[in-house]
């Protein structure tokens, strides 16, 4: 069984197992491309308003459901029944598998910059074999996940934790470039500078926001391989959520210092990391030094974010309840208790969700593309957590936890409320494609895929409940 092949994972290790799930230096690169500087009081607002209850909203279900290892897919069945637990499970798993594709994208992306040194790669490479380069990532991934029983937390460990390191390296260097009379590239550079503006460019940017800093409730299968997860688990999200308010709000300052928000590179969202940490290198006169640290770090970072997303996904997918809507091919687990034939459809979806995004004009709208799809289908997904929560803190005398997330009753449902509100109105309005402009025949391509993926995992999701309904029948 896994229990006996993995130790108890302690609270700061499931901090950085969620850490790399949850935030990154991309997502950073991603919002200050859409936002400029005003994404610095968006990431100070939604902090307050949406990362800090949400975190702790997480660690509230976690403690109350501390031997659950279905997550939110658990949470929900408990508290709405077992069709919705199905509907969960699949639909949380799905989710993040147009991120998966984003990751294994960033992952041939981050070994063209290792082999060439440069962002030559989109140049050189035709969009039919970075499509290929992506799924072989996938098949060498798995079979490494299957392999070694422990790579998911020591991918974690190493990932989130360089990368972490980084960029607080990121944000000190820009401090001493300051000091030493360095000029800031953005200007005017000031207060004014960093208010968010509430126009339809928000609106439209606000599902990336929040899919930038979600994620968190990805580790809670894992609250059952604590030794008191009960207490531990929000800990964790404590030590998340000082994470990702340090990661987003300074990031995006030194970005703004080495980068002219203003007139920004059109694959700033693909290249942008690697842009930051070539141009301090040049500053400071150090070459690619820290290019080269950076693209290592963002390799391991982008495994460990493969580790978590399809090792946590399958399991939430695969748990409990939602066994009785699967077909039984699926529900397999090998010696080491990971459902492999689930890693396996993974692939499977991945891989037409990327040959249909494929159909785009460059390597960049390919990237961006699957990129905006997160920002539609995450937001509309975590609001299920915040529906788990409110019926939670609706029966306190059933659902009962060690850590209480605010103890006034009322005021707790108001939080649950705004939350499920916002993730709605975000997804919905990041249907409509932002990096190209409006009803040219690009913005109508992205259009159509955002549209047309997301019915495509809806359907199959239908289509894998009738097998098992037949099967069972025919069993009878």
């Amino acid at each position: 069984m896994i229990e006996e092949k993995r130790k108890a994972i302690s609270w700061p290790v499931i901090a950085l197992m969620d850490f790399v799930t949850v935030i990154g230096f991309d997502d950073i690169i991603y919002n200050f491309q859409n936002q400029g500087l005003q994404v610095i009081g968006d990431w100070i607002l939604l902090l307050i308003l949406f990362v800090i209850p949400y975190e702790l909203i997480v660690g509230h279900l976690g403690s109350t459901f501390p031997n659950e290892g279905g997550g939110l897919t658990s949470w929900i069945r408990h508290t709405s029944g077992d069709k919705m637990g199905y509907i969960t499970a699949w639909s949380y798993w799905v989710i993040s598998l147009p991120y998966l594709v984003d990751v294994a994208n960033s992952t041939v992306v981050a070994l063209g910059w290792l082999v060439n040194g440069n962002n030559s790669m989109q140049d050189k490479m035709s969009n039919q074999m970075f499509a290929l380069l992506t799924a072989l990532i996938f098949v060498v991934f798995i079979f490494c996940q299957h392999r070694f029983a422990n790579s998911l937390q020591i991918l974690s460990i190493l990932g989130g934790g360089a990368m972490f390191v980084v960029t607080i390296l990121y944000v000190i260097m820009t401090v001493v470039y300051l000091g030493k009379g360095g000029q800031v590239h953005t200007q005017p550079f000031n207060i004014g500078s960093f208010i968010p503006k509430f126009d339809m460019k928000f609106l439209m940017s606000l599902g990336l926001l929040i899919f930038a800093m979600n994620g968190s409730e990805f580790i809670a299968p894992y609250v059952n391989e604590m030794k008191d997860g009960k207490h531990d688990f929000p800990k964790a999200m404590y030590l998340l959520a000082v994470m990702t308010g340090f990661l987003t709000i300074f990031g995006s300052f030194a970005l703004g210092v080495f980068f002219n928000a203003h007139h920004l590179p059109s694959d700033l969202k693909m290249n942008g990391s690697y842009y930051a940490f070539q141009a301090m290198g040049n500053e400071f006169g150090m070459g690619k030094l820290f290019l080269y640290i950076f693209i290592i770090t963002q390799a391991l970072y982008m495994l460990a974010q493969l580790a978590v997303l399809v090792d946590g996904g399958a399991r939430i997918f695969l748990s409990d309840t939602a066994k009785n809507y699967l077909p039984r091919f699926l529900t397999k687990t090998d010696k080491n208790g990971l459902p492999i034939n689930g890693y396996w459809l993974t692939t499977f979806i991945c891989t037409v969700i990327l040959v249909l995004s494929a159909t785009l004009p460059t390597m960049n709208d390919i990237f961006n593309q699957l990129l905006n799809l997160n920002g539609i289908i995450s937001p509309y997904v975590t609001s299920l957590l915040f529906w788990a929560f409110i019926k939670v803190r609706m029966k306190p005398e059933k659902f009962q936890s060690e850590y209480t997330f605010i103890k006034n009753r009322t005021f707790a449902l108001i939080v649950g409320w705004w939350c499920f509100i916002l993730t709605i109105v975000a997804a919905t309005f990041s249907i409509i494609p932002i990096d190209a402009q409006a009803f040219s025949d690009k913005w109508w391509h992205m259009l159509i895929l955002n549209i047309v993926e997301p019915a495509f995992m809806i359907i199959l999701g239908i289509i894998l409940p009738l097998i098992a309904k037949w099967e069972r029948n025919k069993n009878k």
